[in-house]
Order: C-alpha cells, then sequence, then structure tokens
C-alpha cells in the first residue's frame, strides 16, 4: 500500500516519450511491411535460398565496432556489459551476424551457403527526417563461392522481387561497379595504395556525380571546390591528365557517345593494372551470366559511378535504384534512388577463421522501399470492411466470419478483405460506431437492424465514396446523392453486393 501512494505522489511518474531516433507503428503500416517481406521472401525460396534467424545481440568484438581505450563501446552501436563482463552490442546490420554464424559452423554447412534473413538493425547514429535508429532490412548472400555466378544471381532475384513488388521495367535498374576497378584506376593514374587521403578524396568526389555533376567533380579531383554556402571542401590535385583518365573511368552521361559499351571505356581507364584488370574480367563474367539469363541492360548496367562503403568489399558492388520521382517531405519532386545495395566481401569470415571465405550479399532497405511503392499506389493494403453490432452481437460476428470466409483468392487462398465486429458494445449509437469505423480506415461498413434482420436484409455502406461525395453537399438533392452510398439488399445477397462494390473476382 505505501509503495502504491509512493507512485501516486506528484512528479513520480515517468513521463510518456519516445527514445530520440526510434519510432512507434501500427496496423496498417505493419500490415503492408509484412505483405511486401513476404513477397520478397517467395522471391528468394523460389532461388532455393534458406531462412536464417541469428540474435538481436551479438557480442561486440564480433561486429567489429569497439574501442578497446574507452570505457563503452560507441562506434555507431548500442552496447552493454554483460553479467560476465562481456560486451554485448545490437546488431548493426545483418551480415556481421551471418559472418559469425558461417565462422562457427563452417565445418557442417553446405558450400557454397545460401541464405536469406529479415529483420530489424540498430544504428547508434544521430537521427534526422527519415532516418531512424531501428529499421527493418532483408538480407540473402552466398557464402563459399568465388563464381560471378553467385554475384550474378542475386541481382536477378532482386529484379524478380522488384517486378514481383508491381514495379515495371524502367521503374528501376541496379548497377554494378567493381572495388577492383576503382583500384586500377587510381593505379592507373599514379595515386599509390597507401596514399589514404587522396584516395579518399577521389571517392567521395566520384560519389557526388549525381548531385554535383560533371564540373563538381572535377573541381573536387582537381583544385577543390567552394559551394554555395562559401565553405571550401579540399581537392585531391590530380593534373589535368589524371582527372581526365579517372571522368573516362566515370564516363557520365554524355561524356562519351550514347550506346558506348562500358566495358570498353573500363578497360581504357584501368590500362594495364593488373587489379583493374581483374575487376573487368568480373564484371564481364557477371554481365554474361546476366544476359545469358534474359536479364538485360533495362534492368541490370554497369555504373563506374556506383560507392558503397568500399573498404568493406573486395570486389563486385551492387546498388538498386527506383527511377520514378516521388514527393519528399518538402513537397518538391525528386527521383526515389536507392531501395537496396550490397557487394563481395570476401575477408569478412576471415576476421574469426584467419582464413578468407568468398562471400557475395544483397540487402534491400525494406522500409525505404515500401515508402517508393505506397507513394505509387503499389502494394496496397488490403481493405478492411465493419461489421456493427446493431442489438445482436452473434449476427455481427457471423457475418465478418462468412465474409472472411468466401472473399478468399480462389487460387492462392489468400484473404482479400479484413472483416472486424465491432466489439465497443451493442448499445452504442450507429454514428459513434461509424466513426470508429472511419477511424480504422474501413472502406465498407455492413449493419441491420431488428427489422432488417427479420426481413432478411442488410445495409451495406460505402464510407469512401460517401466521405467523397459528401464534400460537394450543397442542397437537398446532392444530399440523397450523398445518402446513395448506402444500399440495402438481401442477406443472401451480401458477398455477391460486396464483390461488386470492391471489383472483386
Amino acid at each position: 500500500m505505501a509503495s502504491d501512494k509512493k507512485i501516486a505522489q506528484k512528479g513520480s511518474k515517468p513521463k510518456a516519450r519516445l527514445p530520440r531516433g526510434f519510432r512507434d507503428r501500427f496496423g496498417a503500416e505493419i500490415a503492408a511491411e509484412r505483405r511486401l517481406v513476404d513477397i520478397i521472401r517467395g522471391v528468394y525460396e523460389s532461388y532455393g535460398f534458406e531462412p536464417l534467424q541469428t540474435p538481436t545481440f551479438e557480442y561486440t568484438d564480433a561486429l567489429g565496432k569497439f574501442l578497446p581505450d574507452v570505457d563503452r563501446p560507441n562506434e555507431g552501436v548500442f552496447s552493454l556489459r554483460d553479467d560476465d563482463e562481456q560486451w554485448l552490442s545490437l546488431r548493426y546490420d545483418l551480415t556481421a551476424p551471418l559472418a559469425r554464424y558461417v565462422a562457427e559452423n563452417f565445418q557442417h554447412l553446405p558450400k557454397p551457403f545460401r541464405r536469406y534473413q529479415t529483420g530489424l538493425v540498430y544504428r547508434n547514429e544521430k537521427p534526422g527526417p527519415g532516418r531512424f535508429r531501428e529499421f527493418t532490412q532483408f538480407d540473402a548472400d552466398t557464402v563459399g563461392s568465388n563464381s560471378p555466378a553467385a554475384d550474378a544471381e542475386l541481382l536477378m532475384m532482386v529484379c524478380d522481387a522488384l517486378e514481383a513488388l508491381g514495379l515495371n521495367r524502367g521503374e528501376y535498374i541496379v548497377k554494378i561497379n567493381n572495388r577492383k576497378l576503382l583500384d586500377g584506376v587510381l593505379e592507373a593514374v599514379g595515386v599509390p595504395s597507401d596514399d589514404k587521403e587522396r584516395r579518399g578524396i577521389i571517392l567521395r568526389a566520384i560519389d557526388k556525380m549525381d548531385r554535383l555533376g560533371l564540373g563538381g567533380v572535377r573541381q573536387l579531383l582537381g583544385p577543390g571546390r567552394t559551394d554555395e554556402s562559401g565553405d571550401r571542401t579540399k581537392g585531391a590535385e590530380l593534373t589535368e591528365t589524371q582527372i581526365n583518365q579517372v571522368m573516362l573511368f566515370v564516363a557520365p552521361e554524355g561524356y562519351l557517345p550514347k550506346n558506348f559499351d562500358p566495358l570498353l571505356r573500363i578497360g581504357s581507364a584501368v590500362g594495364p593494372s593488373a587489379i583493374g584488370t581483374l575487376g573487368l574480367n568480373e564484371v564481364r563474367g557477371i554481365r554474361d551470366i546476366l544476359q545469358a539469363a534474359g536479364y538485360g541492360e533495362d534492368q541490370v548496367q554497369v555504373d563506374t559511378s556506383i560507392i558503397r562503403g568500399l573498404d568493406y568489399y573486395t570486389g563486385p558492388v551492387f546498388e538498386a535504384q527506383l527511377t520514378f520521382k516521388v514527393k519528399n517531405d518538402e513537397g518538391q519532386e525528386v527521383v526515389f534512388g536507392s531501395v537496396a545495395g550490397g557487394g563481395r566481401y570476401d575477408d569478412l569470415v576471415a576476421r574469426f577463421t584467419g582464413q578468407q571465405v568468398p562471400a557475395t550479399g544483397i540487402s534491400i532497405g525494406v522500409s525505404r522501399l515500401l515508402t517508393a511503392l505506397q507513394q505509387r499506389d503499389l502494394h496496397s493494403e488490403t481493405p478492411l470492411i465493419v461489421v456493427l453490432s446493431m442489438g445482436d452481437v452473434g449476427w455481427s460476428f457471423s457475418v465478418a466470419k462468412e465474409l472472411r470466409e468466401k472473399l478468399k483468392d480462389p487460387i492462392s487462398g489468400k484473404l482479400l478483405v479484413r472483416a472486424e465486429a465491432y466489439v465497443g458494445g451493442a448499445k452504442k449509437k450507429l454514428q459513434d460506431q461509424l466513426k470508429y469505423a472511419d477511424k480504422r480506415g474501413a472502406v465498407l461498413v455492413v449493419f441491420a437492424g431488428d427489422d432488417e434482420r427479420a426481413n432478411g436484409n442488410v445495409t451495406i455502406k460505402d464510407l469512401k465514396r460517401g466521405a467523397e461525395l459528401s464534400k460537394s453537399v450543397e442542397s437537398r438533392a446532392d444530399y440523397l446523392g450523398a445518402r446513395n452510398a448506402q444500399a440495402t439488399v438481401s442477406r443472401n445477397d451480401l458477398v455477391a453486393k460486396i464483390k461488386e462494390k470492391l471489383g472483386l473476382r
């Protein structure tokens, strides 16, 4: 009792608030994400990939994210110390846990080992608009194969997944580059591998091609660049000849003749570099397999401007981009851009075993992809019908059950509607129940009073059409027209009428 009084004291109650960079999700968003994940899962499993689930926590040193000279690891991860004094961290991606799993079970796994995994990952980074500390990824990886076929297969799967989600050719493109090509061109222009600073400037300059264009990148490769605000960015101090060779490698649109084979251009840029030639052969091998399997330039393209955390990757890198325009938070139309990325990381398992194990993978940003699909009215929510309670709760439940049983896809068995009975109380006024259905986002409500039920009838009200008509009500005639969004039908015809209203087969 004393503890209860203490809780009730002023100032002792906790404040209901979200941690920065996190968010609550509810209802439709979760259901839409689940459907998206199910579609991707179906595509990946059709290729023979199998699921893997690893813990949310890993030992921090297994993630490669710790600072031994400070009290708490804090390089981008959330960490805590276990009761055995070991540091644990929330996973920041799904690849590092995969490397740990492979190293731990290497002797028992088929080679190559192919798995997919989806789950939440965590980044201890500064949050911002659309940038959260907790988000969902969907990964597919092949470990134990250095064949370009393993890379090509991942690209095929991503293309198939995007199309299964409703995207058409031309609305997406998957781009390929190679870490070895970048090393080759830098070697060819005389920037040694131990000159980390200049190499970093060059790679960051290439990565900004979409934003700064040809002129801006040339400035960053040369003396540097001053932006509109007056901020100065240091350049790589390359000569004009060196800049031209790097630009030949990057080759933005319009820099070379249209339809010029990118592999010929890349070969000229890397010159006699051995590592560059190796990278060129890897890209050619991937492209040849894709073309033989029927995946053309309208799906997968070589693009040497793609840069993806290149200290992590050891060979080919990939990025899937959506090419259509959407509106950003400011209402401006912008190209949506990247929704997936990955590449080859042959050194990751070696952190545990000391032995290099070839591996390649690709990761889809689930939340970001879902946002894009919803902006295109793809991957829409399964419509909801609310059966109101007008004095007979049992009747409401029986109707909702019938709708769930009869409104299914005849082939897949998938529910075509969601149907719920109102459980807020049979004595609630009709208007209150309609308000509830509207807040739930229901497209239709079904109800029947005592007289209707006695006569074997039922009323269907189209909430969406009713709301649209009510916006233009200016006269009694308009009012009566708005009421036409409501119809009374025979109970036996209910399912057929709902199919008609929703355009279901």
